[in-house]
């Protein structure tokens, strides 16, 4: 096992001048926010969604069109608003008088990334056409069945949902997102430089640095990474306590817990992880990897009660304490 373990670690290595340079080309746009754009490589290294939270202005969406310029792949852009409907999204099937057929008109989900910005604002019926295109990668109208563009990965952004016009989205839909992030402001030094560059009104030149071919390589080096069997059981310890936490000494959080995590948390916690190890160089996750992305794996995923909500307490709150009561292998 050690031989296979510094062969895959040598891969990495080899390959993490990609992910160098891919990281300094979206450094031209974005200032700080080094949380943010990890995560993004995380997502596309592990092949999963992101849903990015955080006020107007924050750079969500810049951040996500950097990304798609600094890769070679179709990008496509869609405004959620009130009046959107599934077949702006998916397409539709139209009907030609002259020949009495129907013919099929592909909608914007046809692409590599797709920017969904401000998911919050459209209602659940059109929020709920991207479950099949986020989970089975396909589309379906009428009777036909496309498949989606590899690699297919949506990025999609919201505003907190205490703010007005906004839709809480389906719990189906939540739980397809590999991580949830929350963006917070940046500090004093950070907008100073984003003042400086971003007030001159210059275009930055971005220059593509990887394509869906190698982007697909980089993916096999991700999923050979070695994940330990203690490890392995780190992860589903930490799931199970969002289901029994009174099997984990944590009785005093099985009020608060209305759902815990599903089974596709402990998978997207391991793929998540890989790809964090792989981000640090190494081709065996550790322990550290699992707690540095946990909480964005988990936080969406965790349903809490009437009774947490009035003790103020959120699900990441939750989350915060499983990590901190489970043990450590």
């Amino acid at each position: 096992m050690d031989q296979s373990i510094q062969v895959i670690n040598q891969k990495v290595k080899d390959a993490s001048s990609v992910t160098a340079d891919l990281m300094r080309e979206i450094g031209k746009v974005i200032v700080g926010q080094q949380y943010l754009v990890e995560r993004l490589l995380i997502a596309l290294l592990a092949d999963g969604h992101i849903l990015i939270e955080g006020v107007p202005g924050l750079a969500k969406t810049l951040s996500v069109r950097t990304l798609s310029r600094a890769v070679h792949t179709k990008f496509q852009r869609i405004q959620f608003t009130p009046d959107l409907l599934p077949a702006d999204l998916i397409g539709t099937l139209v009907y030609s008088p002259k020949d009495g057929n129907f013919s099929t008109k592909k909608g914007p989900i046809f692409a590599n990334i797709i920017l969904a910005d401000e998911i919050n604002r459209a209602p659940s019926k059109v929020q709920s056409a991207l479950l099949e295109a986020m989970q089975e990668r396909q589309v379906t109208l009428g009777e036909n069945t496309f498949p989606l563009p590899v690699p297919f990965l949506v990025l999609a952004t919201q505003n907190p949902i205490e703010q007005e016009g906004t839709y809480p989205l389906p719990e189906a839909q939540v739980d397809r997102f590999m991580l949830k992030l929350i963006v917070t402001y940046p500090n004093k030094k950070e907008e100073k430089e984003i003042l400086e560059r971003m007030s001159i009104n210059r275009e930055i030149e971005i220059k593509p640095v990887l394509d869906p071919e190698k982007i697909l390589k980089l993916r096999e080096i991700v999923n050979q990474i070695y994940v330990d069997e203690k490890v392995k059981d780190y992860i589903l310890d930490l799931v199970f306590a969002t289901r029994d936490p009174a099997s984990y000494r944590l009785e005093t959080l099985k009020p608060l817990i209305a759902y815990g995590a599903s089974p596709r948390a402990s998978i997207m916690l391991t793929v998540a992880s890989k790809a964090h190890a792989f981000l640090r160089g190494r081709g065996y996750v550790t322990p550290d990897d699992v707690k540095q992305i946990g909480l964005d794996v988990l936080r969406h995923r965790l349903l809490v009660t009437y009774e947490a909500e009035a003790e103020e307490m959120t699900s990441e709150h939750v989350v915060k304490k499983i990590f901190d009561q489970i043990e450590v292998p």
